[in-house]
């Protein structure tokens, strides 16, 4: 089948190879012509684990291709719509100016009985829209929302855990076209569908929702075992235990249950805030009313991080070096969009500390982002003359990192772990001063 794939950022080019691994001939399309240029030659535009090599597995079948040209689109049975949807500056909602341009540039290309299929996180109703603007050219629409994890976007799109179709209904069922949507996409699937994946068909608005409410599901996981953190600190407690003990509940479980920082990159934040502006359009605002807790949650821990810093320096990061190890808003990524660690690093730097920031693969797009921030290509060259050191994105690196090396180029054995994933019986073995989030 030919299939169109209409953004090829980071869900967009994974997705395009990905198709053509499974056997369409795909053309990716995207404004940036730098990025098509190094797409075109199976470069990743990113860091993404697994994607130079599917990039150059799809490239070698000779069925995929990129371009900057819309109109290259034209002849394909299916397109996928996988542009970003920002935030708004200054707004909690959603910014839909690249749906609403990749939309309107696409609809000259579309045949009658194509499909269009959105995988763009969007407002519930904006398919809705797009799908009355359908209407004349027998083009169908249908929502495929992406649950991809950046580190893992490959694996998510080759074997994902679940497929969700929004098509058009009615009276809760499928119309015909919805029928016949459903039937062109089980094709495209059909690798994946082989394998047992779990498939849900619903409707528009119920597709539009699965993805914001999965988001904000984790979120509020993840600020739930940050709130039991504070409550940690103000009792002695220790929140990993904590979250051992109750995470043996199945009802609960113990994945994302993880104190620390907080969560950042360029989906949760972003979709609850969007979600919480989306409930009040419509009147609902109250149903999302806790999600502000859990936006406030996480945003608090970036400040107790600064806090501790403060601490464990005497009362004061003025003139203090500090060594912040990670970048990116989590491992195994180069993204630095509402990163905690760039934040709080950030954060040190306002209140006079001399900071230096170092990442395996996001330097270069911490340093666009941030260029007063001074930057390192090792930890140990970071922490080198160190008052203190900041783990704040999980590397396995990191994790690992001998606290006797470490110790030979620090001024003072200071170690803050944001991320509660060392040992600290083994850090102050070795003479270091160790603190987190939630833990004595």
């Amino acid at each position: 089948m030919r299939i169109s794939v209409i953004g090829c950022g980071y869900l967009g080019a994974v997705h395009a190879a990905a198709m053509a691994a499974l056997g369409h001939e795909v053309v990716g399309i995207d404004v940036d012509a730098a990025k098509v240029e190094a797409l075109q030659a199976a470069r990743a535009p990113f860091f993404e684990p697994g994607l130079p090599e599917l990039l150059a597995e799809a490239s070698a079948t000779g069925r995929l291709s990129f371009s900057a040209d819309m109109a290259q689109a034209a002849g394909a049975s299916v397109h996928f719509l996988c542009v970003g949807t920002p935030q708004k500056r200054g707004e909690f909602r959603a910014d839909l100016t690249y749906v609403e341009t990749a939309f309107a540039e696409l609809l000259p290309h579309v045949r009658p009985g194509d499909l269009v299929v959105g995988k763009s996180t969007v407002p519930v109703g904006t398919a809705e829209d797009l799908a009355e603007r359908l209407v004349g050219t027998g083009a169908h629409l249908v929502w495929n929302p992406e649950f991809l994890r950046e580190g893992f976007a490959v694996q998510d799109t080759l074997h994902p855990d679940r497929l969700v179709y929004g098509v058009e209904s009615a009276d809760g069922e499928p119309t015909e076209d919805g029928a016949h949507a459903r039937k062109v996409l089980d094709e495209v699937y059909a690798t994946p569908l082989s394998e047992g994946i779990p498939l849900v068909v619903t409707d528009y608005a119920t597709a539009q929702l699965v993805k914001v409410a999965a988001n904000s599901f984790l979120a509020t996981k993840i600020s739930f075992i940050n709130a039991m953190a504070e409550l940690c600190e103000a009792t002695g407690a220790d929140v990993t235990s904590l979250a051992d003990a109750i995470g043996y509940d199945a009802r609960i479980g113990r994945r994302f249950l993880n104190a620390g920082l907080g969560f950042g990159g360029g989906c949760l934040p972003k979709d609850i805030r969007a979600f919480m502006a989306r409930a009040g359009e419509l009147g609902v605002s109250d149903a999302l009313g806790f999600l502000k807790e859990v936006d406030s949650v996480n945003m608090r821990r970036r400040v107790r991080v600064v806090d501790l810093a403060r601490e464990v320096c005497d009362g004061s990061i003025v003139g203090r070096r500090v060594a912040v190890l990670g970048a990116a808003f989590k491992p195994n990524s180069d993204d630095v969009r509402d990163s905690p660690a760039l934040s709080v690093a950030a954060q040190m730097q306002l209140q006079g500390a001399e900071v230096t920031v170092t990442d395996p693969e996001a330097i270069t797009n911490a340093a666009a982002k941030w260029p007063d921030l001074r930057f390192a290509p090792t930890a140990l060259e970071a922490a080198r003359g160190a008052d203190v050191v900041l783990l704040a994105t999980e590397w396995d690196e990191y994790r690992s990192i001998d606290p006797d090396a470490l110790a030979e180029v620090v001024a003072h054995r200071r170690i803050l772990d944001g991320r509660n994933v060392l040992d600290p019986g083994r850090w102050r073995a070795a003479g270091w001063t160790y603190r987190a989030l939630g833990r004595p």
